[in-house]
């Protein structure tokens, strides 16, 4: 499974939803948890400049918060590889790690 790099809005949107749409469900739960807690235990820092922070953080950490999620259910990670688009990067994954293709079947 390829995970883009970067910003991800929808973590920065939906945080905990976007991690359980992922399966990243103990990165979701914790998640959920700080964004409970958070506005409890910092009362005194201003109405929502730490909810602010959190899901700042939840944008920029959200993608691999799901790659953690994945290598949690066993998923090995694989080289970064740089491309415009999922297509172009599956195939210079496929260049970099060939043993990742299927053997061709013998009907031709």
């Amino acid at each position: 499974m390829l995970v883009r790099e970067g910003f991800s809005w929808g973590a920065f949107f939906f945080g905990p939803l976007y991690l359980a749409v992922h399966r990243a469900w103990v990165a979701a739960a914790l998640d959920l948890a700080a964004i409970v807690l958070t506005p409890l235990l910092c009362a005194r820092l201003g109405e929502g400049a730490p909810l602010v922070g959190l899901v700042l953080m939840q944008g920029i950490f959200g993608r691999d918060l799901v790659r953690w999620g994945l290598a949690q259910r066993g998923f090995a990670g694989g080289p970064v590889v740089a491309a415009p688009d999922h297509d172009q990067a599956f195939a210079r994954l496929l260049g970099a790690r060939p043993d990742l293709i299927p053997p061709a079947s013998g009907a031709a």
